[in-house]
């Protein structure tokens, strides 16, 4: 018997039927977290088979050199491991595809055997007819919504040219009444004077410098 059949087993259930998607899928997420824990375990055994190999080197030879068989035999066998998980990550990942477009298979069929169903207990020319009447009911509102809206004799009998003129009429009066408003200004008078003129005080110094032209002529003589 096969490694792989002593680890997945004959395939078939005990009823002599096939396993289904979701149980192979079940059954090889455990075989890979089998053989990852025992990684994990090899691992550890390599690196202590490595640190007795270092701790005895040359001083005890024999057992430096069993600790690097064991190492070596340990290395391959996580290099065996390391194929198994990726041949069984790859066997994991085509069953879940497979097992998602089963699933979308299944519900675009079952989309499908409903869209049918609908579509049967249509008549396309009933839905034509249909749509005719909306159509036309349609119609109908807006026509009715327009006659609501227009306000019955407001402004049918009122002559464009009639109130064309009546404007002008009245821009004329009022341009009119702004002409006979303008007139001239009226221009501020000078305030009355308070004081004398500047003159009178002028002709009031050259007195009081002919009293002083006197007084010193007096006092030279």
């Amino acid at each position: 018997m096969s490694f792989f059949a002593k680890v997945f087993g004959s395939g078939k259930s005990k009823d002599g039927k096939g396993p289904t998607p979701q149980e192979a899928i079940q059954r090889l997420r455990e075989i890979e977290e089998m053989l990852n824990k025992k990684s994990e375990f090899l691992e550890k055994k390599v690196e202590q088979e490595l640190t007795i190999a270092k701790k005895n080197g040359t001083k005890n030879k024999r057992v430096a050199l069993a600790a690097l068989k064991r190492k070596k035999r340990y290395e391959k066998q996580l290099q065996q491991i390391d194929g198994t998980l990726t041949t069984i990550e790859f066997q994991r990942e085509a069953l879940e595809n497979a097992s998602t477009n089963t699933e979308v298979l299944k519900a675009m069929g079952s989309a499908a055997t409903a869209l049918k169903s609908a579509h049967n207990n249509m008549d396309v020319d009933k839905v034509h007819d249909l749509m005719d009447d909306v159509a036309e009911q349609q119609e109908i509102a807006q026509e009715i919504s327009d006659a609501i809206s227009n306000p019955v004799g407001f402004g049918q009998d009122v002559d464009e040219d009639d109130l064309l003129a009546e404007l002008e009429e009245l821009e004329q009066e009022d341009l009119d009444e702004k002409l006979l408003n303008v007139g001239e200004p009226i221009a501020e008078l000078p305030p009355v004077p308070t004081e004398r003129p500047s003159v009178a005080k002028a002709k009031a110094k050259p007195v009081e410098d002919d009293d002083d032209l006197k007084e010193l002529e007096a006092w030279a003589s």
